[in-house]
C-alpha cells in the first residue's frame, strides 16, 4: 500500500510538470469513453434491456396481412372469432390507440391526452398488477359497463397530485362521466412511446363494432407457457383459414405473423442503433490509438530518465508498477469527464431519442453503464500504456545514456507511431463517409417533392367532446365560427381543416373500383387514402387543380350525389388511359346511393414522405350527412397559411378557439416546416451523431497527427541542423516534412476507402449507397480529409523549417 501511495503521488508530480500531454490524454479518453457510454445506454435501454412486463419473452404483436398483401388491422367480429377459436394463448386482446380523449380537470382545466381502448383482457396479456386498486373485469368491455378508466402513472402524477384516494372518483373524459377504478405503476406503458395514457374497456362506436368488414382493432398476445411461436403461428393460422372459409368476403385470404412484442418494439431502429454502436466503437479504437502514440511518444522523451532510474538500482518490476500507475491515473481522470460528458449528451440527445425511440423517455445514466464507462477507460488506458511501459522498464541503461538525443529514433518506433496515424486517419474516413451520406439523405427528404410549400403554413389538432356536440350541427356550431374567427388575424390569409394532416398521417383508406371497370385483381392492393376535408385546404396548402372542378359547399351538399376529388397517383392506378376522369364514378359501396362521383383532379401531396404520393379521394365536410359530423368531426386537423412571425399567430389562434368553445383543449400550434422535420427526427438523430463521432474521429486523429510530427521534428533536431548546415533550404525542410505527412494521408485515406467498401453490408443497415454513385462525394471527403490533415501539420513543419542550423547542432 505504501508503494501504491508513493506511486500515485509520484505519478500526480509527473502530470503536473506535463500538462499538456495530461490534458490532452484526459480529453482523448473523456471524448473516447464519453460518447460509447452515452450510446451504450441507448442501445441498453431499447435493445438489451427487458420489457417492463411479466415474461415478456412470451408476448407477442399480431399482424394479420388481408389477402391482396397489405397489413390489415381486425375488425371486431373477426377478433372475437379469432380469440374464441385460438388455443396457443393465455390471453388475445384487442386495442386501437388512435383515439385521443379530452379530460377535464379541476386545477388544469380540460387536457388531451392518449388514449388504449381495449377488450376487457387487455392487462392479462402483460402480466402487470395496478399500483391501486384494480384493472378490467370479465364482460367489462360491455355497453353498460365501460364507462370505467385506469390511470397511467404519469396521469396520477401530473393531473391528480398522486392521490391515493383517487379511486372510485368521477372524471369527465370526452364530456361522459367514467370511474377511476385503478392506476398502473411506474414504467408500464403501452404502447411504450406514449407517456400520458389513459385506458378504457370501451371501444370505439357501435357502427364500426358491428361491421365485419370494418378493421380497426390491433391485437397483441401472451403465448402459454409451453407453447413454442411457432406453435402458436400455426394455431392462429388455422383460425384464420376457418373464420376466412366461413366469411369469405371480409376475411378470406387473410394470413397472419407473430413478433415478438419486443422485436415490434424495437422495429427498424435496430440495425441503426447496432451500426451506431460500431461506429462509437471506431470513435474509441481511434482514441486508444491515440492515447497509445501519445504515451509511446512520451516515453521515448523519458528513456533517459528510466535509464538513470535502472541504473542507480530501480528494478523492472518498480518501474512497470509506476508506468501502469501513471496510466490507471489518466484512465480515472479520463473516466470522470467522460461519464459527465455521456450524461451532458444524453442530455442533449434526448428529445430526439423520446420522440425517435419507443423506449427513449427510458433512457438515461445507469450505475451498470458507469461502471462500465470507468472499466472501458481503465482497460483503453492501461492497454496503450503497457506496450510502452514494457519497453521502457527493460530498457538497457547503457544504450540510453550513450543515444543522447537520438533516443527513439530507431526504424521500429518510426514504423509503429506512423502505423498509429495512418489507422486513425483510415478509421476517420469511415466515418465521415457515413456521416456525409447521411447528411445528404436527410437533405434530400428535406428538400423532396411534398407537393406543397410547408413555409408559412400553421398547424394545431382540434379534439371535441363528442356529447357536447351530440344532437347539434358540429359544422355549423364550431367550425365555420372558428374559420371565420381566424380568418381575421392579422397575417392570416386563408384556413381550412382535414382529418389527416399531410406527411404525418396514412393509413385511413378504402377499397376502390371504377364502375364499368374489370373486377379488381384478387392479389393486388387496391386502396386509396381517403380524407375530409373544408374548401380553405386546398388554398392553404397551394394543391394545383389539373381537372375538373374543386369541392364546394353550394354543389356538394348532403343531400346531393356524394362527389369527390382525386389525386394525379388516384388516376394512374384506377383510371385506364384515354378516360376522362371527372366522368367516372367509384362505385366501391354495395348501396349505389353512395356511389361517388370524381369531380375534379387535383396535384399529388404525400401522405408518407418516404414513399412516392399514394392515390387519395377527397370528401367535403359540408357534403357529410348532418348526423355524422358528431362522430367523424370530433378530431381535425386545423391548417392555416399566414404571413410573418408563427409566435405572433398562435397567442391570437388559442383565444379564437377558445372564443368559439372554452372546453376545447389547445394543442401547441406548429408549422409544417417542423412537422416535416419532426417526421424526420430518426434520420437526424442518426446524422446529427455520426457528425458527432465524425467530428471527433477527425479532431482525435488530428491530434494524434500533430502529436506525431511535433514529435519527430523535436527527436530530428540535430538531423535537420546538419542538413540545413550542408545546404538544404528551409522550403526543402518544410517539403521534406510535409511529404511524409502527405505519404501518411494518402495511405490512410485509401485505407480508409477500401474499408468503407468492405463495411457497405454494416453501412446498408443505416443507409443504403452505390459506390459508383457516390463517387464524387467519397471524393470530395477524401481531399477534406488530407486538407485538415495537411493543415494540422503545417506548424509543426513549419517549425522544423525556422530550426537555427548553429542552435541545434549544439543540442544533446
Amino acid at each position: 500500500m505504501q508503494t501504491l501511495l508513493q506511486d500515485l503521488r509520484y505519478a500526480l508530480r509527473q502530470l503536473r510538470r506535463s500538462p499538456g500531454f495530461a490534458s490532452t490524454v484526459v480529453l482523448t479518453l473523456a471524448l473516447s469513453v464519453g460518447v460509447a457510454t452515452a450510446v451504450f445506454c441507448v442501445i441498453d435501454t431499447v435493445i438489451l434491456r427487458p420489457l417492463p412486463y411479466a415474461h415478456p419473452e412470451r408476448i407477442v404483436s399480431i399482424q394479420s396481412i388481408s389477402r391482396s398483401g397489405y397489413t390489415q388491422p381486425a375488425s371486431w367480429p373477426s377478433f372475437r372469432d379469432e380469440r374464441a377459436q385460438a388455443h396457443a394463448f393465455a390471453a388475445l386482446a384487442g386495442y386501437n390507440n388512435f383515439f385521443t380523449m379530452t379530460m377535464e380537470t379541476p386545477s388544469s382545466g380540460p387536457v388531451l391526452l392518449d388514449s388504449v381502448h381495449s377488450s376487457d383482457n387487455f392487462f392479462q396479456v402483460f402480466g402487470v398488477q395496478p399500483l391501486l386498486g384494480r384493472t378490467w373485469l370479465p364482460g367489462e368491455e360491455q355497453d353498460g359497463k365501460n364507462q370505467i378508466v385506469v390511470l397511467s402513472y404519469e396521469v396520477w402524477q401530473k393531473y391528480f397530485g398522486a392521490d391515493r384516494n383517487v379511486l372510485n372518483q368521477a372524471v369527465k373524459l370526452d364530456g361522459q362521466t367514467y370511474t377511476i377504478v385503478g392506476v398502473m405503476p411506474a414504467g408500464f406503458r403501452f404502447p411504450l412511446g406514449t407517456r400520458n395514457l389513459i385506458y378504457t374497456p370501451r371501444l370505439i362506436d357501435r357502427p364500426w363494432m358491428e361491421n365485419r368488414g370494418t378493421h380497426w382493432m390491433r391485437t397483441v398476445a401472451r403465448i402459454k407457457d409451453g407453447v413454442t411461436l411457432e406453435q402458436a403461428q400455426a394455431d392462429l393460422q388455422h383460425v384464420f383459414a376457418d373464420v376466412g372459409r366461413a366469411y369469405p368476403d371480409t376475411d378470406g385470404g387473410r394470413t397472419v405473423h407473430l413478433q415478438l412484442l419486443s422485436q415490434s418494439v424495437v422495429g427498424k431502429s435496430k440495425g441503426p442503433l447496432w451500426t451506431l454502436l460500431a461506429a462509437v466503437l471506431t470513435v474509441l479504437a481511434i482514441g486508444c490509438v491515440n492515447v497509445a502514440g501519445l504515451l509511446l511518444a512520451r516515453g521515448v522523451k523519458r528513456e533517459r530518465e528510466m535509464a538513470m532510474r535502472t541504473a542507480i538500482g530501480a528494478g523492472r518490476s518498480r518501474l512497470l508498477g509506476q508506468l501502469l500507475t501513471e496510466g490507471a491515473l489518466l484512465a480515472l481522470l479520463g473516466a470522470a469527464a467522460g461519464a459527465l460528458l455521456a450524461s451532458g449528451l444524453l442530455d442533449l440527445m434526448r428529445l430526439f431519442l423520446i420522440k425517435a425511440l419507443a423506449r427513449g423517455a427510458d433512457i438515461h445514466m445507469n450505475w451498470a453503464v458507469l461502471s462500465a464507462a470507468v472499466a472501458v477507460s481503465v482497460v483503453v488506458s492501461l492497454a496503450a500504456s503497457l506496450y510502452p511501459a514494457l519497453r521502457l522498464s527493460g530498457i538497457d541503461p547503457n544504450r540510453a545514456l550513450k543515444a543522447g538525443g537520438s533516443a527513439g529514433m530507431d526504424r521500429s518506433q518510426h514504423h509503429l507511431r506512423s502505423g498509429f496515424v495512418i489507422t486513425q486517419i483510415a478509421l476517420t474516413m469511415l466515418l465521415l463517409v457515413v456521416s456525409s451520406l447521411l447528411i445528404r439523405v436527410v437533405t434530400r427528404y428535406r428538400h423532396v417533392d411534398l407537393g406543397f410549400n410547408p413555409d408559412h403554413v400553421l398547424t394545431t389538432s382540434i379534439n371535441l367532446t363528442p356529447s357536447r356536440y351530440a344532437g347539434r350541427d358540429a359544422l355549423v356550431d364550431f367550425y365555420q365560427p372558428l374559420v371565420n374567427r381566424v380568418m381575421q388575424i392579422p397575417g392570416v390569409h386563408t384556413v381550412g381543416v382535414i382529418t389527416l394532416l399531410p406527411i404525418e398521417n396514412w393509413g385511413s383508406n378504402s377499397d376502390v373500383h371504377i364502375a364499368g371497370q374489370p373486377p379488381n385483381p384478387p392479389n393486388e392492393i387496391m386502396l386509396s387514402e381517403v380524407r375530409y376535408v373544408s374548401t380553405g385546404y386546398f388554398d392553404v396548402f397551394g394543391i394545383p387543380l389539373r381537372r375538373g372542378r374543386l369541392l364546394s359547399p353550394t354543389l356538394d351538399r348532403p343531400e346531393s350525389t356524394p362527389s369527390a376529388v382525386v389525386n394525379e397517383a388516384f388516376v394512374k392506378k384506377f383510371i385506364p388511359a384515354g378516360l376522362d376522369p371527372t366522368m367516372q364514378t367509384i362505385d366501391s359501396d354495395p348501396d349505389r346511393k353512395n356511389w361517388t362521383r370524381i369531380a375534379g383532379v387535383v396535384g399529388d401531396v404525400r401522405q408518407n414522405i418516404y414513399e412516392p404520393p399514394m392515390p387519395e379521394n377527397d370528401y367535403l365536410i359540408d357534403a357529410m350527412p348532418v348526423k355524422d359530423h358528431a362522430d367523424m368531426l370530433n378530431g381535425m386537423s386545423l391548417v392555416l397559411r399566414f404571413d410573418g412571425d408563427a409566435g405572433s399567430i398562435i397567442p391570437a389562434l388559442r383565444n379564437a378557439i377558445h372564443e368559439v368553445d372554452p372546453t376545447v383543449p389547445f394543442k401547441t400550434a406548429t408549422t409544417m416546416a417542423e412537422v416535416v422535420s419532426e417526421t424526420l427526427v430518426f434520420e437526424r438523430m442518426e446524422s446529427w451523431l455520426f457528425g458527432i463521432f465524425a467530428g471527433l474521429a477527425l479532431l482525435l486523429a488530428m491530434v494524434g497527427l500533430y502529436g506525431l510530427v511535433s514529435h519527430e521534428v523535436e527527436q530530428s533536431t540535430r538531423d535537420i541542423g546538419v542538413r540545413m548546415a550542408l545546404g538544404a533550404s528551409r522550403s526543402r525542410i518544410l517539403a521534406m516534412v510535409m511529404r511524409r505527412v502527405a505519404w501518411m494521408l494518402a495511405a490512410g485515406t485509401i485505407a480508409g476507402l477500401i474499408l468503407t467498401l468492405f463495411a457497405r453490408k454494416m453501412i446498408a443497415i443505416v443507409i443504403y449507397f452505390e459506390a459508383r454513385q457516390e463517387a464524387g462525394g467519397l471524393l470530395v471527403t477524401a481531399l477534406l480529409l488530407v486538407t485538415v490533415g495537411l493543415l494540422a501539420a503545417l506548424l509543426p513543419a513549419a517549425r522544423a523549417a525556422s530550426i537555427e542550423p548553429m542552435q541545434a547542432l549544439r543540442t544533446e
